[in-house]
């Protein structure tokens, strides 16, 4: 039994020893090899760059060191963290990790130990220091940005402020400039009646004139007339005296004779009178035979004044007035009479001159010269071209103030018009552009009208309408606009742009027309998504807009707050956005949505938000509706009502009426024929608040 102990002894001792051996020599060659490496900079503790790099190490279950208590107090921090892994497990020993799997490991000393936890912690030291300084440069940045940030959000501010500053001073003076426009306005209005009834009463007084004179006339004929039958009538008194005389003669013969019973009996014949005429006047007894002589001269000359005076007006019908043509009082007209040329006229009194549905296709320079005080013109479909009408034809024409030149083949506006224009119109021709002065010193052009031509952004110039001051009335339809034409006049009141090509509302079209009232875009292709939020919601006075006829799915939003007129007929319109009405005082009153798509769901009970107390007028019809929307029973001012041609199956007791309403009805008529409603099944308080059951229009319906 011994001796197996002492084998087991002795394979054990070997065992043991071996191992320790070869990891020694093996521990030697890598220490030769080590400081090979590093004389040649490649060893485990440099890299390639030459930085010193951390030995791996790992720890493995084995006996605890005993730290002595003679060890600096540096040392001893340094083995702060190893004695943490001596406090968490007694038996673990630091060994290096080869970086290579076949190499030994040799176990490392207690100050190699340290060696490479010092290092370790002045590593961490250094990246605890990196990463602060990091940070702190970090929140220095975010600091900077932050400062930069709220002193651009200071300047922004101050910006805003002074953006807003100037507008509010150019509101204000734009508002001072529409007043004192409006005063200028309305003080050449007043002028302009004043002299129009200052005109009026001058041709008044001149027909009262004319009028006496003729009366005159006539009393001096009558009395010439008159003394003419008195004489006339007095030798008829004396021959018939004489003829009495013979006869009575006769008789006194026969009665001598004495045939009394055959006697005739005394005729006594009263004077007859000339038909038509009146009883013969007496004579004044102080009058003398001269006088009637002088009454017969003035009589005839009276006459011969008239003789010559229809003589020179038929001299001038025959020499003048061409064939078919018409003069009357200060008016002539010479409509579809086939002129080939402007008629040379010379009649310095004519106000008025119509040629209207000839073939005239020039006007001269001296064309007005003997018509120089011209108010109007007309001279609609004819064949004038811009180069066959002279610079200087309307130059002269001190008093112009409508002219009118549609249907014709004018590529370009007339040149040279007079100041006193107040009424344009060239529609229907080929008007190709208008350049900044093709109106240049028409101050007091209130209407033009431009439609049927070849007129685009691309072409109309946007200082063109900077001359027209006073314009309020302009129409451009029927031309081939996508935009709303720049630099409208700042007093427009009316524009009219149906049957262009319009797709787009910008934001600042509509700035300087702060009068503008009505604006009618029917036929165009405009969608709610391209009329910009700003383009006219802040405008004042504009209360009539027609939509009609374009490519909206929707109502827009951001509509004119005074808006009162809105015509939407014939869109795509699926659905009414609540609360889309909302912002307009004092509130819509008229509603045109006939010829649409809205159904049950496109009417939101908030759809009508901001009318209930204006709406007079709505009119639904002509959509695919299944039931009477809702919020048309508070409508309190309701007039009229059109639901027909829809798919309303039904009529809710309180869907049109609001039964708990005390006040006066308004509503007028209601109509909601060609739906699918039973006359039968609607209750009799359905419509309690229409005036009269016979303003309801229930039939024709649709069969089911």
């Amino acid at each position: 039994m011994r001796w197996w102990l002492v084998v087991a002894s002795l394979w054990l001792l070997v065992v043991l020893t071996v191992p320790y051996a070869q990891a020694r020599n093996r521990t030697r060659n890598q220490d030769g090899e080590t400081r090979k490496r590093k004389r040649d900079g490649q060893g485990h503790g440099r890299s390639r760059a030459g930085r010193s790099r951390p030995l791996k190490i790992r720890l493995v279950p084995g006996p605890s060191i005993p730290v002595e208590p003679g060890e600096n107090q540096r040392n001893t921090l340094f083995l702060e963290p190893y004695k943490k892994l001596q406090e968490q497990h007694a038996s673990y020993n630091v060994i290096p990790v080869p970086s290579d799997p076949g190499e030994s490991v040799t176990p490392l000393t207690q100050e190699e130990i340290q060696r490479i936890l010092w290092r370790e912690e002045e590593e961490h030291r250094e990246e605890e220091e990196r990463l602060r300084k990091k940070d702190e440069a970090r929140k220095k940045r975010r600091k900077q940005r932050k400062e930069q940030a709220e002193r651009q959000r200071k300047i922004v501010e101050e910006r805003r402020k002074e953006e807003e500053e100037a507008l509010r001073l150019q509101v204000e003076k734009e508002e001072e400039e529409w007043r004192r426009q409006m005063e200028e306005m309305e003080r050449k209005r007043q002028e302009e009646r004043r002299r129009l009834e200052e005109e009026d009463r001058r041709r008044k007084e001149a027909a009262e004139r004319e009028a006496r004179e003729k009366e005159r006339k006539l009393e001096e004929e009558r009395r010439r007339q008159e003394e003419m039958l008195r004489e006339k009538l007095l030798a008829l008194e004396e021959e018939e005296e004489e003829e009495e005389e013979e006869e009575v003669e006769d008789a006194e013969e026969v009665w001598l004779r004495g045939d009394v019973f055959q006697m005739p009996p005394k005729i006594h014949k009263e004077p007859k009178e000339p038909e038509l005429l009146p009883a013969p006047i007496p004579r004044p007894p102080a009058a003398t035979e001269d006088e009637p002589k002088e009454m017969e001269a003035e009589v005839e000359e009276a006459e011969e004044e008239e003789e010559e005076g229809e003589e020179r007006e038929g001299l001038v019908n025959r020499r003048v007035l061409p064939p078919g043509c018409d003069i009357s009082d200060v008016t002539m007209t010479c409509e579809n009479v086939k002129l080939m040329y402007f008629p040379p006229l010379a009649i310095p009194e004519l106000r008025s001159l119509s040629l209207e549905g000839n073939n005239i296709s020039s006007i001269p320079a001296e064309a007005f010269n003997g018509i120089p005080n011209l108010e109007w013109i007309n001279l609609k479909k004819n064949k004038l071209t811009s180069a066959g009408i002279d610079a200087k034809a309307f130059r002269g024409l001190k008093m112009l103030r409508r002219l009118y030149l549609d249907g014709n083949l004018l590529d370009t506006v007339p040149s040279d018009l007079p100041p006193t224009l107040q009424e344009l119109k060239i529609s229907e021709n080929r008007l190709r552009g208008i350049h900044k002065n093709s109106f240049q010193g028409l101050h007091n052009l209130r209407i033009l009208e431009l439609e049927g031509n070849l007129l685009s952004e691309g072409n109309a110039d946007p200082l063109a309408f900077a001359p027209l001051i006073q314009l309020s009335y302009l129409r451009l339809g029927r031309n081939h606009f996508r935009t709303v034409p720049q630099g409208l006049p700042k007093s427009l009141l009316e524009l009219y742009l149906e049957n262009n090509l319009i797709e787009e509302i910008s934001e600042a079209v509509f700035n300087q027309t702060h009068s503008l009232n009505v604006v009618s875009l029917r036929h165009n292709k405009l969608d709610e998504t391209r009329i910009a939020p700003m383009a006219w919601i802040n405008h004042r006075n504009l209360e009539s807009i027609d939509l009609s006829h374009n490519h909206l799915y929707l109502v827009p939003s951001y509509l004119p707050r005074s808006l009162v007129h809105l015509v939407l007929v014939g869109n795509n319109i699926e659905r009414i956005p609540g609360f889309v009405f909302a912002h307009m005082d004092p509130g819509l009153e008229y509603l045109y949505l006939s010829y649409n798509k809205l159904d049950g769901e496109g009417i939101e009970p908030e759809s009508f938000f901001g009318s209930y107390n204006s709406m007079v007028e709505l009119c639904l019809d002509h959509n695919q509706l299944v039931t009477v929307p809702s919020g048309i029973n508070e409508m309190t001012n309701l007039h009229f009502l059109r639901l027909n041609n829809n798919n309303i199956r039904s009529i809710p007791d309180e869907g049109i009426c609001d039964l708990n309403h005390s006040g006066d009805s308004t509503l007028v008529a209601v109509r909601l024929e060609n739906n699918y409603i039973d006359p039968q099944k609607v209750s009799p308080t359905a419509f309690s608040c229409v005036r009269s059951s016979s303003s309801v229009v229930l039939k024709p319906q649709k069969t089911k």
